[in-house]
């Protein structure tokens, strides 16, 4: 009887779990702009038709890894959109403000 009593709060744990964990993923078409120059060094990425929220998470294509010095580059490719459930979403507004060091972890993959 004692494994029927802890049955029911393990399920609802692994349904909460589930529930906080699910994604659901968009590929959408994105403009990077790169500069590297003496008056500016940014890398900005416009996703088109879908706005980003609190706890989703953007992966983007075929990205460079480096320009050179003094190149201004527009590319157009594509990103992959992560939506957040909102059970994720409600966690991140709530623990967003200690979380600021994760803004300076970007960086390109190849």
């Amino acid at each position: 009887m004692a494994l029927t009593s802890w049955g029911v709060p393990l399920l609802a744990a692994a349904a909460l779990a589930g529930w906080y964990a699910a994604r659901r993923r968009t590929v959408v078409p994105c403009t990077i702009d790169l500069e590297a120059t003496h008056d500016h060094f940014h890398a900005h990425v416009e996703l088109q038709g879908v706005a980003v929220d609190p706890g989703d998470e953007v992966l983007v294509h075929d990205a460079p890894s480096r320009i050179p010095f003094g190149t201004v580059r527009t590319i157009a490719s594509r990103a992959t959109v992560q939506r957040a459930s909102w059970l994720r979403r409600q966690v991140v507004r709530l623990t967003g403000g200690t979380e600021l060091d994760e803004l300076y972890d970007v960086g390109f993959e190849g």
